[in-house]
């Protein structure tokens, strides 16, 4: 029930009635027009600036447009229509319309808030795409939530999504890996190695597939030349890495439907799409400018086959293949992504580092290129991520080497304060992380914040039982309520806020924006809080009042209604909702 959407649709048929009967001209672009909670509380329940933005193409003061508009808005549940400024129309609704916005979501429990906005639509969420050259450091934590967050959000908004990790296992860093696994096999054979050379991977973690070749394999390959070794090792190297970096996203509740792996594109795969695009004359032999700014590693001075990226939106077009013949990373990008369209996904979303930022226009002009502009692709660019442990600034892995992995940080402090605090920022914007922060039972930690809240709720219905046994206290119970009898304003406030809930998750889930869905379940909980606070004071504000059980089952619905929508997002985000914290 999104009380927001029914109003837009009523403004629309009042626009539409004013159309036919010759107040307004035909034609008029309603996309702009929206409505929302005003910012000032004072102002009433819903705000919209249909006359601000139509005022131009209905050659009229916005201010008297709103006033034609205005009169048409009084109907069922709306107490009053005002006007403010130079155009906006205030609506203010009746106490009804909220209580059954809390009937709704006692029916509906954690799934209030779902809609069918998707209408089954698939998409392909990739992300975390770490190379699996190593553990995961922290700064793929934030990626692999906004990622998840994201896919769950949208199918929670009714789409079909399929969750996707791309192996890059093709290039010349997964020969360095092998590499640095055949000194670790030589170590655990017994022979001294040194200080690791400068180009391999140092970290001790892969001492253990070292040590796993070493039982299998014995001495055979420690003096044998590099050819005879490396496809072995290679794929021993790959296999652990992701069964490594597999344990590490199951441990933040990460599972991926999909691991598409970049050597499976061999055998021809991406010459074909290169053919196809240059039998569609999107691919030429040419000569680009030097970049201008920061240098662009695939740039080089000479004749070159080039994608026409320019053609569909990118600044400049992109090189295929590089000066030895061999393909760019850039061309099997294309391939990868042209599979992604061929599976029967339309829309695509990758969640990327912040470091792939002049990636992105190529990409999105290779998938509409691809797609013969029939699919889209959202990148999603997620910043860095900063550790601090009490003000102090965290930098090395005992384990890693030079990184702090993303596993140590889940075993210091939380999945939940991981994929809580991730959240907390939006995705383009830095993020700082501390690791005492996050675990202190206070205001201060919006996770604990947020959970303590639900457990909260559920103490409530623990201690109604406990005093009030008789009383009926299940969702259809609850739905009969006398919600007349929530009049404290800080008991309305909630209600009002309760309704947010589904416009929030239509909101988050089109911009592809879960902190949005983390500021609210904070705001949500901070009301709750103050709420209960109040009680302390006011005894009469008390959830359970044993000489009224009317009024207690009212707030047991209010109550259990905050519950559902906590329980609700925090599930969304990935995030526990418990019954208890101690």
């Amino acid at each position: 029930m999104n009380i927001f959407n029914d109003f837009e649709l009523r403004i629309t048929a009042a626009l539409a009635a004013m159309t036919a009967e010759g107040e307004l001209p035909q034609g008029l672009d309603l996309s702009r027009v929206v409505c929302e909670p005003p910012r000032d509380r004072s102002h009433g329940d819903i705000s919209t600036n249909a006359a601000m933005v139509l005022a131009k193409e209905a050659k009229m003061a916005p201010r008297a447009l709103a006033e034609k508009i205005a009169p048409r808005l009084q109907s069922r549940g709306v107490a009053k229509v005002e006007l403010a400024g130079p155009g906006f129309i205030n609506i203010t609704l009746e106490p009804e319309v909220f209580d059954q916005v809390l009937r709704v979501s006692l029916a509906e429990g954690a799934r209030f808030g779902a809609t069918t906005l998707g209408e089954g639509v698939k998409v392909n969420v990739e992300y975390v795409s770490a190379n699996p050259t190593g553990p995961m450091h922290v700064g793929h934590g934030r990626g692999a939530v906004v990622g998840d967050a994201i896919a769950s959000l949208l199918a929670f908004a009714g789409h079909a999504v399929t969750r996707e990790y791309y192996i890059n296992d093709a290039g010349s860093q997964v020969d360095v890996l092998a590499r640095s696994v055949h000194l670790r096999y030589r170590e655990a054979l017994g022979e001294p190695i040194g200080e690791i050379p400068s180009g391999l991977y140092p970290g001790d973690y892969l001492k253990p597939i070292g040590e796993k070749l070493a039982r299998l394999h014995g001495p055979v390959y420690a003096k044998a030349p590099e050819a005879a070794w490396m496809p072995t090792f290679r794929d021993a190297a790959i296999d652990s890495m992701m069964e490594l970096i597999r344990q590490d996203l199951a441990a933040l509740g990460i599972r991926h439907d999909i691991f598409f792996s970049e050597r499976s594109l061999a055998g021809g795969r991406v010459e074909a799409v290169i053919a196809d695009l240059a039998a569609r004359g999107l691919v030429y032999q040419g000569r680009l400018p030097p970049p201008k700014g920061q240098v662009d590693p695939d740039w080089e001075d000479r004749e070159q086959t080039l994608f026409r990226s320019t053609a569909f939106g990118d600044d400049v077009d992109r090189p295929l293949r590089k000066s030895d013949g061999s393909l760019t990373y850039f061309a099997s990008d294309i391939a990868y992504h042209a599979t992604k369209f061929e599976r029967g996904f339309k829309k695509m979303i990758d969640v990327l580092g912040a470091d792939h930022g002049g990636y992105v226009k190529r990409m999105q002009a290779a998938v509409r290129a691809v797609s013969g502009g029939t699919a889209s692709l959202d990148v999603r660019l997620c910043q860095l991520v900063r550790l601090f442990r009490n003000g102090e600034r965290v930098k090395m892995s005992k384990r890693a080497g030079d990184f702090v992995t993303l596993r140590e940080v889940v075993d210091e402090v939380g999945a939940d304060a991981v994929r809580f605090m991730m959240l907390m920022r939006k995705n383009d914007a830095p993020l700082d992380f501390d690791l005492a922060k996050v675990i202190e039972q206070s205001k201060d930690n919006p996770v604990f914040y947020v959970q303590y809240a639900h457990a909260r709720c559920q103490s409530v219905r623990r201690q109604t039982r406990e005093v009030m046994g008789e009383l009926e206290i299940d969702a259809a119970a609850l739905a009969k309520a006398d919600l007349a009898l929530l009049s404290d304003p800080s008991e309305r406030s909630i209600l009002k806020l309760l309704a947010q809930y589904p416009r929030i998750v239509e909101q988050a889930a089109a911009a592809r924006e879960p902190h949005r869905t983390t500021f609210y379940l904070y705001e949500l909980a901070s009301e709750f809080h103050a709420h209960w606070n109040k009680g302390k004071d006011f005894p009469g504000l008390r959830f359970v009042n044993q000489t009224s059980t009317n009024l207690t089952t009212a707030r047991l619905a209010l109550v259990t209604g905050v519950r559902n929508v906590l329980a609700s997002g925090l599930i969304v985000i990935g995030v526990s909702a418990p019954d208890e914290m101690r």
